[in-house]
């Protein structure tokens, strides 16, 4: 593609959903990536759409669009990854954890989220292989989820299939920039002009920035996650420890763990979530795998019986106030940022492919989206004037 009107750097979901969006907005899109499609921390992700997790805020809006936008962009593209709209189920067994779990629910519902409170009975009506232990939970029937290397794949084929163009294996090594605003980038192989480059690069974000002279404090948070061989229909919902919601808000760099379970369309279950800031530190350490599997096992007694498969680990993108960086660089026109949604990337993903193409095109933005701003970063930086 010769002088593209955007440049989009990662092509994980988010990566992917931008230049989809801008791709429908008319623009020629051209899509880099070091690696392959989803090579990043997409490939790591347990395809999670909540609205479950999020404490009234601006990052609720986002999640409430980017759920609906999900199946809208499913019917569009004609599906293939598994989208499913499953249903979450959030339990607490102690009373101080009820407490707050109805405080948040309530509070959520006014928000607009569905929220159903379940007894023990109801508890084990949906979910037969709980523990006899929970008997309080509460069911968001609008969480989902999807498989997302499959997800950013079949977005990038669409993106393909309107005009846009991608480029793998190919490690961006300098943005350029002229007068204070952006001019394309160079790669390890070429030079690719253009006036806006959108920096989704995930967990790198940090790194991009840093080449264009500016600044934004993405930082990676590991986590693993435990995946079983298939098995029958066990759990029928996301289910999961309202220490999750904590544990997701908290900016504690040592490991926090609460017990998160899942099935997938291909009959495995997914054990989380472990969260630390370590780093790119890879190693595999088999005590937080055992913690997972204890913490899951409480849930699920049923799971002690059924073999691990395997375990991986991946890495959020974090940003130092929890929210997702989702517009215009605070030193550099025309860098754009849309990375630093942790661990909900892949829900937040549409949604954020929408606002940042709205701003970029002058369009109008379905919400106020000044609490993502770069800007609130803003530090000296190196762009040259």
């Amino acid at each position: 593609m010769k002088n593209p009107d955007a440049i989009v750097i990662g092509a994980g979901v988010v990566g992917a959903c931008t230049a989809l969006s801008l791709v429908n907005a008319g623009l020629k899109v051209l899509v880099l990536d070091r690696g392959a499609v989803a090579s990043g921390t997409t490939g790591a992700g347990e395809g999670n759409i909540l609205v479950s997790d999020k404490e009234p805020s601006p990052e609720l809006t986002l999640a409430l669009r980017s759920r609906d936008a999900w199946f809208e962009l499913n019917t569009d593209i004609g599906g293939g990854f598994e989208l499913e709209p499953k249903g979450g189920v959030v339990i607490s067994r102690t009373s101080t954890g009820i407490a707050n779990l109805k405080k948040l629910s309530n509070q959520q519902a006014g928000c607009g989220i569905g929220v159903v409170e379940l007894d023990a009975k109801g508890v084990k009506e949906i979910e037969p292989h709980l523990s006899n232990t929970v008997e309080y939970a509460v069911l968001y029937p609008q969480d989902a989820q999807c498989q997302p290397m499959l997800a950013a794949a079949q977005i990038m084929r669409a993106v393909k299939r309107r005009g846009g163009a991608f480029i793998q294996g190919e490690n961006v090594k300098s943005i350029n920039t002229k007068s204070g605003k952006v001019v394309g980038v160079t790669t390890e192989k070429k030079t690719y002009s253009s006036p806006i480059v959108v920096n989704a690069t995930g967990t790198w974000a940090g790194e991009i920035a840093q080449l264009a002279g500016s600044y934004l404090p993405i930082m990676p948070r590991r986590g693993f996650i435990l995946v079983t061989a298939p098995a029958p229909k066990i759990v029928h919902h996301k289910v999961y420890d309202a220490d999750y919601v904590a544990n997701v808000a908290s900016s504690d760099a040592d490991l926090q763990s609460s017990a998160v379970v899942e099935g997938t369309e291909s009959g495995n279950i997914l054990i989380g979530a472990s969260r630390e800031r370590v780093g790119f530190k890879s190693d595999l350490d088999v005590a937080v795998l055992r913690q997972l599997a204890r913490q899951a096992i409480s849930l699920f007694p049923i799971l002690a019986t059924i073999p691990l498969l395997r375990a991986y680990r991946g890495f959020r993108p974090y940003a130092p106030d929890h929210l997702p960086v989702i517009g215009e660089d605070a030193n550099l026109l025309g860098l754009w940022h849309a990375a630093g949604h942790e661990g909900a990337g892949i829900g937040l993903a549409p949604a954020t492919g929408e606002l940042i193409t709205a701003q970029i095109t002058g369009g109008k933005t379905f919400m106020d989206p000044t609490a993502f701003s770069p800007k609130r970063f803003k530090q000296e930086s190196n762009v040259a004037i």
